[in-house]
């Protein structure tokens, strides 16, 4: 995983330990090793989990490594956004009502994310488990981006799961959350 500018020890263990705080704590931003998309990537991925990525470079490590499982964007278990506008997160993987669980977990390369409100970058409200009352969670990414998010989790149990990452944080909105871009 040295390939994907992780350590495949320390990195992902540091990386999975984050993404845990993130989705069991909507709205907050938690640090991770830097490339953070990357870290989350590897840390999700291995050849049994479908994986779609726009990211030529992390295609290429992930299977000289022997660890993608290469498939469609509508098929994959985690789905890797360097550019938001490649991705189609109403075609993603949302489960079942029987298997929620195998809903797509979507991961977005954003330049910034921060919480609470940032006037440069959109806002959203997030409620639900693991929220006290609302919080607000800023990524750069366009409200329409964010709006298809919530119609794809619109559906609970069903959903996606998104994951946002910085240069060197990442933050989460599980399906189990609601959100309203603010």
């Amino acid at each position: 995983m040295r390939a994907v500018g992780v350590d495949p020890v320390h990195g992902t263990r540091e990386t999975y330990r984050a993404l845990l705080d993130a989705m069991s704590r909507p709205g907050t931003v938690e640090p991770v090793p830097e490339p953070a998309d990357h870290a989350v990537v590897a840390t999700l991925v291995d050849h049994e989990v479908g994986c779609w990525t726009d990211d030529d470079g992390l295609r290429s490590d992930l299977a000289s490594q022997g660890r993608l499982d290469a498939v469609d964007q509508s098929e994959a278990a985690v789905v890797h956004a360097r550019d938001h506008e490649n991705v189609a997160v109403e075609d993603c993987r949302r489960g079942s009502l029987v298997e929620p669980s195998e809903g797509a977990t979507v991961v977005y390369r954003v330049d910034s994310i921060a919480e609470g409100t940032d006037p440069d970058l959109t806002t959203v409200e997030l409620t639900g488990p693991g929220v006290d009352g609302a919080a607000e969670l800023s990524v750069a990414l366009p409200p329409d981006e964010l709006d298809a998010i919530a119609a794809a989790q619109a559906d609970y149990p069903r959903g996606v799961d998104a994951v946002f990452a910085s240069a060197d944080a990442v933050a989460a909105i599980p399906r189990s959350a609601s959100l309203e871009v603010a």
